[in-house]
């Protein structure tokens, strides 16, 4: 029987414990099998087997001289830029661009993302946040507008506002993080002076002072970082709602997490890193005495045992 058709029962499975020693002679039956055994993982396209076989036989016989085909030049610049955009959407960033000037910067979940202003200030937004700001009119209009969670390292003599759905945050010469998420709103400052206008006050934040907002609740904190823990892959909390540790994980992993007969609204203190997802679990849940199932790979349900 010729290789064609050892080929094509093989495929079919009707070769005979005969046929079978036969085809595993064939001079190229390692190449046969990387491809075929590939190719059989995949589900039948709507055409006939013939037509399948004739496709794969035609890969596979190297025997005949093919037909030189016509060789096509790529533009350098057009594939390097399908290149780029593959790679910037692969991070989970983009950028949009609209008539009016406006620039929009996004992350998704397990990602960050740092850009610069027209000042040169530079911001880098954690996972799952957006940014816009306007070039054109950043002269006069000098503010930038953020839902969810950004680090500002403020150009020296620059000043700018950044406004959020809670409060606004208005900057000079600067290092600090603006958090606003549902529920929950959080400036802390790194370096320099900030100062927060939320919930119907004003605060003026130095470095190594933090002001939170849970709901119509105020307080004030110290932190002793250099810059934000999230920037090193880890997630730092200090009695801050439960629920907003579930939310900031679920953004870091980009999983679902469920709850059964937890107070999310207690409060907790500690972290988790953001490259191990079993000891991130452990981290929050052994402190609260809490257990962790994972339902699959993107859905996890904390409980506890009491």
């Amino acid at each position: 029987m010729d290789q064609d058709e050892l080929i094509k029962k093989w495929l079919s499975d009707e070769l005979s414990q005969h046929e079978i020693e036969d085809f595993k002679k064939l001079d190229d039956y390692d190449l046969n099998i990387e491809i075929l055994e590939g190719a059989k993982q995949f589900k039948a396209p709507q055409f006939s087997a013939v037509d399948n076989y004739e496709v794969l036989k035609s890969k596979l016989n190297t025997s005949p001289v093919q037909e030189e085909k016509p060789v096509i030049q790529l533009n350098a610049v057009k594939v390097l830029s399908r290149i780029a955009a593959i790679f910037v959407v692969g991070l989970g960033l983009y950028f949009a661009f609209f008539t009016n000037d406006l620039t929009t910067v996004q992350t998704l979940a397990s990602n960050q993302a740092t850009f610069e202003l027209p000042d040169a200030s530079s911001v880098t937004l954690n996972a799952a946040s957006e940014a816009s700001f306007n070039k054109k009119d950043w002269a006069t209009k000098r503010q930038v507008n953020l839902e969810g969670e950004a680090y500002f390292k403020v150009a020296k003599g620059s000043k700018f506002d950044v406004i959020t759905s809670d409060g606004t945050v208005s900057v000079l010469g600067t290092q600090f993080t603006v958090n606003n998420r549902k529920d929950y709103f959080e400036v802390k400052c790194f370096e320099g002076i900030v100062r927060v206008e939320t919930n119907g006050i004003t605060e003026t934040l130095t470095k190594g002072k933090t002001v939170r907002v849970t709901g119509n609740k105020v307080s004030k904190d110290v932190i002793v970082n250099e810059d934000p823990e999230w920037l090193h892959n880890k997630s730092s909390f200090n009695s801050v709602p439960f629920f907003e540790v579930i939310n900031e994980f679920e953004r870091q992993y980009d999983v679902t997490i469920s709850t059964e007969n937890i107070d999310t609204t207690i409060i907790f203190t500690g972290g988790f890193v953001h490259t191990n997802l079993e000891q991130a679990l452990k981290s929050i849940t052994a402190p609260l005495d809490l257990s962790a199932k994972k339902n699959n790979e993107t859905n996890i349900t904390l409980y506890s045992s009491k």
